[in-house]
Order: C-alpha cells, then structure tokens, then sequence
C-alpha cells in the first residue's frame, strides 16, 4: 500500500472526494492510501473464492462482493478495499457506497500487503462485531488460512492446504482449495 499525495479528510470528506477519482483509494484516520495493481494469479484467486461463495450462497441472505466494494471500519475510522467479502447484514443489502457488517473478509497476500493484510488490517477488522472469519490466501504456499471468532471472542486458526476442503463455518459451507486455486496450481 503506497500512501497517496499527503491528502488528509474526514470520513465525509473522503468518501466525497473519492467519488471523483479514477483510482480506488483506502482511508485510515485521516490519511489515503493509493490503491495499486494485482498480478494476475491474485486476481484469479480473488475471483475464484468470490464466485464460489456466491454460488454456494444463492437463496440465502448473503452475498458476495469484490475487490471494488468499500468497507467501513468505523471504530478505525477507515474504508478498506477486501479482495472478498461477504454479509448477512439486512441494512449491507441497501448500501451504497460501502459495506458495514461483513461475516467473512477474505484477503489474497501479496508482497507488498502481506505484513499489513496480518497486521494493523486484520486488528482493524477484529472491532467489527459482526465478523466471524477472517480468510488469508496465500498463493505462493497454495494455504489458505481461516481466524475464527471463538464465543470467547478469541480468533482461532483453521489452517487449509493440499487436497483438503476449505470450510466457512459463518457460512456453513465448504470450498475445494483446488477451486480457489484454479487455473493458479501447477500442471
């Protein structure tokens, strides 16, 4: 993530301004951070896992969302960008501009935003009382690493690799890794 032009708004300010951007932009306390491009296996694999949950949530009250839909933090005062993310949320069926109560968050590690997508994202993420899991792939280890919110409200890690399905239990499914990873895996 590269900060942009030392820019500083509010939260009102912001969401206004970015409107009238041709990039996407993601906002923490005041600051905004450009948006850069995905190489293609990250955009595969954000694809993939997006369009398996969808079809596996058709007919229920969640859906599925991109990399171009918004999040607000508000307890971080920011907007971030996940690579997938879904919601069970009535008032998130109506939204405009962003998202408010995901259930799960699914970020795609790149080198540049691994430490980040671990870090200050994933604690920023934990305030958000709705969310139950929050999913790390890893396309280089071909893992997929999914942090459940325990009834203890402790996160606890379910690790994915190999031939194994990957199970969301917020959404009472399960995905084939070989799925999420189609058209990345060798051969």
């Amino acid at each position: 993530m590269q900060q942009a032009e030392s820019l500083t708004f509010n939260a009102d300010d912001f969401l206004a301004w970015e409107e009238s951007q041709t990039e996407k932009y993601e906002f923490i306390a005041g600051e905004t951070f450009a948006m850069v491009g995905a190489r293609r296996e990250h955009v595969l694999v954000s694809l993939n896992l997006a369009s398996s949950l969808k079809q596996r949530l058709r007919g229920t009250p969640c859906q599925s969302y991109m990399a171009d839909m918004k999040l607000r933090v508000e307890s971080a005062d920011a907007f971030f960008y996940p690579d997938v993310m879904v919601t069970c949320h009535p008032e998130d069926r109506n939204a405009g501009q962003f998202l408010a109560h995901p259930t799960l968050i699914a970020e795609v590690l790149s080198d540049s935003t691994a430490a980040f997508d671990r870090g200050d994202k994933f604690a920023a993420y934990r305030s958000l009382e709705s969310l139950k899991e929050y999913v790390i792939v890893d396309i280089d280890a071909l893992r997929v690493e999914c942090y459940r919110r325990t009834t203890d409200n402790e996160w606890l890690l379910h690790d994915y690799t190999g031939q194994q399905d990957c199970r969301f239990a917020s959404l009472d499914l399960t995905v084939p890794l070989a799925e999420i990873f189609e058209d990345v895996l060798p051969g």
